[in-house]
């Protein structure tokens, strides 16, 4: 009996000091959240998101990214930088295709209820977390697809000094096609 309570403290431990250890879901109480949103790059289209819930309390939000360069394969992988967990990380494919492996999964659009009102809402400005071949970005089109979701205000009434954070994920690279790729927003409460 005494070893498998050891056991088990033992692997709360590790699970506790494990930097992918986080709440992944809709709904969270989390002291820190960091929402994420997909949109696409060519339709603007919003195509889903989560929220990240953290135990652990911070008011700063510093994102930095992890680039490997493909030669054929490579990655990036965006990191939580005062609490050090992984927000991101995808393969990226030279002539080929790469793909999101974290989060795993999204929650569809259609769970992410949508205000019925035509006022704008903006964070403070938008800060640009990954762009390595320095492509000239527009941020509105994609920030204009995903203001009216009721989340994304509800972070922004939380936190309303904040930057929405971005960055356009490109898997396909080379001779990719744009329509593979997809930006990707963060904003924290």
């Amino acid at each position: 009996m005494k070893i498998k309570i050891l056991f088990l403290f033992l692997t709360g431990i590790l699970l506790g000091c494990n930097s992918e250890n986080m709440d992944v879901s809709m709904e969270t109480n989390a002291p820190t959240q960091v929402l994420m949103l997909k949109v696409d790059y060519t339709t603007n289209a919003f195509e889903g998101g989560t929220i990240f819930g953290f135990p652990q309390k911070t008011d700063k939000f510093t994102i930095e990214n992890k680039y490997v360069e493909p030669g054929d394969f490579g990655s990036v992988k965006l990191i939580y930088k005062e609490l050090n967990q992984t927000l991101f990380e995808g393969t990226i494919h030279w002539m080929g295709l790469g793909k999101m492996t974290l989060p795993e999964r999204l929650k569809p659009a259609s769970s992410f209820e949508f205000v019925l009102t035509e006022d704008l809402r903006y964070p403070t400005g938008f800060e640009n977390v990954f762009n390595p071949y320095n492509r000239e970005l527009d941020y509105n089109k994609a920030w204009l697809s995903v203001q009216g979701l009721v989340k994304v205000r509800e972070f922004l009434a939380a936190n309303p000094n904040q930057k929405a954070k971005l960055f356009l994920y490109t898997p396909s690279v080379g001779v990719g096609d744009p329509k593979d790729w997809y930006w990707v927003i963060y904003l924290k409460k």
